[in-house]
């Protein structure tokens, strides 16, 4: 594990690495969950073995740090996940994003174009405002002091027990924080980012969340979006060959 000061106080965002060659492949995971869990079986697989790969777990989450008077927003999370590819003297890496790390991926390609070569984005919010069934949105829709003495345990016992074993290790203030940071989106918002960049991107849909919306317009402006037969949102748990072979550039 490697780690990086991200803020004045001295708070540290944390990951977990594996050496290999350039470029480096770094792993952002989504609201409530950590990159090793998510991601540590993908990037030991035989097709992507022998690149460098980092597990980036954002702050709040995982073993990263959690200040409490941290801002938790997108923008806030892109300069943390900079802080750490600066540190471990990365450049041009490709960032493999799922959902609300797809949203922070998209910001910081944005922020720092040195930093990043290419998007492999998975389910990645790309709008401002999702509907009120996102669990994003839920979490946002308690006050800050309302979600830490009472909804934070609400919704642990509300969601699924594999992200329930992810979330019980975020930070009940930093959860809500990043949920709301979420809802809010970027200026511009993450979806005319994502189709001005000039990367190779693709987005991973799974085949049972639906059509995507505004795919004509990402497709439009050259992100490949590939939809995922046999998996739902969690792409890499419920197809994992496919998304390796998203993930290689193969597919």
């Amino acid at each position: 594990m490697r780690q990086a000061a991200f803020d004045s106080r001295g708070s540290h965002i944390r990951w977990a690495e594996v050496p290999g060659a350039e470029p480096a492949r770094v792993y952002l995971h989504g609201l409530g969950s950590m990159s090793a869990v998510y991601h540590a079986h993908i990037a030991a697989r035989p097709e992507l073995a022998g690149r460098r790969s980092l597990l980036v777990d954002l702050p709040g989450h995982g073993t990263s740090d959690r200040p409490q008077d941290f801002g938790y927003t997108l923008d806030d999370h892109a300069h943390a996940v900079a802080v750490a590819l600066d540190a471990a003297g990365v450049t041009s890496a490709e960032l493999i994003a799922h959902s609300m790390g797809g949203a922070v991926a998209i910001v910081l390609a944005h922020r720092r174009p040195d930093l990043v070569s290419r998007l492999v984005l998975t389910e990645a919010n790309l709008d401002a405002f999702p509907p009120s069934t996102a669990a994003s949105s839920g979490i946002a829709a308690y006050e800050e002091e309302e979600f830490v003495e009472e909804g934070y345990a609400r919704v642990l016992g509300e969601v699924g027990p594999l992200w329930a074993a992810t979330m019980r290790l975020t930070d009940p203030r930093a959860l809500h924080r990043s949920a709301v940071g979420l809802c809010r989106g970027s200026s511009p918002v993450m979806r005319t980012l994502l189709e001005g960049l000039p990367v190779d991107r693709i987005f991973l849909q799974g085949e049972a969340s639906g059509e995507l919306a505004g795919r004509e317009s990402l497709e439009a402006a050259g992100v490949r979006v590939v939809t995922v037969p046999e998996a739902g949102h969690n792409v890499m748990f419920d197809n994992p060959g496919a998304f390796a072979a998203a993930v290689a550039g193969t597919v």
